[in-house]
């Protein structure tokens, strides 16, 4: 691969961005407005994608949930991955687009090959193209998929992603990229999608690790290095960022609450422990999430930008 969308986001050792989508509706669940839980509210989707692009959070990262299930709770950012990619092109400026991660054994790899390369043209090259054999077993029937078979589904998925242009006769080709192949976009891979660490860090560009503690992480980030060398390491806080600065960090499942100093002691940890990249997920926080970045942007991103 190109570094283009690699360098960007590697420019530092550590880099801040966000999780879609842009809303705290966990905090703030009201069961009368007839919205099932995990289903966000989106009217400001559009206003608050900018400014996190405005302020300068690196990445801004989407996930790709088909169907919605209430057993599960969580709808994620509500539109279709690949489509929301391309809107989000359209409105943003600079922040890079990732996808954490699109399951490969519910898409056709062809299809995944060619929306790639169409969001990254449209983006002006800042798609990292995060990919999963996903976690949910409900939807694998209704895609007509083996739930038991998603790693080798991946594996064969993720080769016509990566390599497919060799099947095509002469004349052939999948635009609108102009190259070969997928080159000038990073693949990432959440957790180890049914394969050995060895494989993910000889095949893969990046690695997204699930939530953890610092702790946790210099485990995770010393089996990376040891498989994957210097490749980056990218992972996520859910984080109820509280209006007392000086407010202590309070651990809860997947995350933190703490004041904005703690963030930073917080994410001075991360990135002490090895992580080159943290996505902040905003769906606990009680303060508004215009004022949760704002806050951020203010007194936590010149530490690290």
């Amino acid at each position: 691969m190109t570094t283009n969308t690699f360098d960007k986001l590697a420019a530092h050792d550590f880099s801040v961005g966000v999780e879609l989508p842009l809303d705290n509706d966990w905090a703030h669940f009201d069961a009368t407005k007839g919205t099932p839980f995990g289903v966000p509210d989106l009217t400001q989707h559009h206003s608050r994608i900018q400014l996190a692009d405005k302020l300068g959070f690196k990445a801004a990262w989407v996930r790709d949930v088909p169907i919605y299930d209430p057993n599960f709770g969580d709808a994620a950012q509500v539109f279709e991955t690949f489509t929301y990619l391309g809107y989000l092109a359209g409105i943003t400026d600079n922040i890079l687009l990732g996808t954490a991660a699109v399951v490969l054994p519910l898409r056709q790899p062809w299809l995944v090959k060619k929306a790639a390369a169409s969001v990254q043209k449209l983006s002006g090259n800042r798609l990292i193209l995060g990919v999963a054999s996903g976690d949910r077993p409900v939807e694998y029937p209704l895609f007509g998929v083996d739930f038991n078979t998603r790693g080798e589904q991946f594996r064969q998925s993720l080769d016509i992603v990566k390599h497919g242009n060799a099947q095509l006769t002469k004349g052939m080709e999948v635009l609108p990229n102009s190259q070969s192949e997928l080159v000038d976009t990073p693949l990432y891979v959440a957790g180890l999608a049914q394969q050995s660490p060895q494989w993910v860090g000889e095949n893969m560009d990046g690695w997204l690790a699930y939530p953890g503690t610092p702790n946790d992480h210099i485990k995770r980030v010393a089996l990376w290095r040891e498989v994957a060398g210097n490749k980056p390491y990218v992972s996520f806080i859910h984080l109820n960022l509280v209006e007392d600065d000086e407010a202590p960090i309070k651990r809860h499942r997947f995350g933190v609450e703490t004041g904005v100093n703690g963030l930073i002691k917080e994410l001075k940890a991360m990135k002490s422990a090895g992580v080159n990249h943290i996505g902040l997920h905003f769906r606990r926080n009680t303060l508004p999430v215009e004022d949760a970045m704002q806050r951020i942007a203010e007194h936590v991103l010149p530490h690290f930008h």
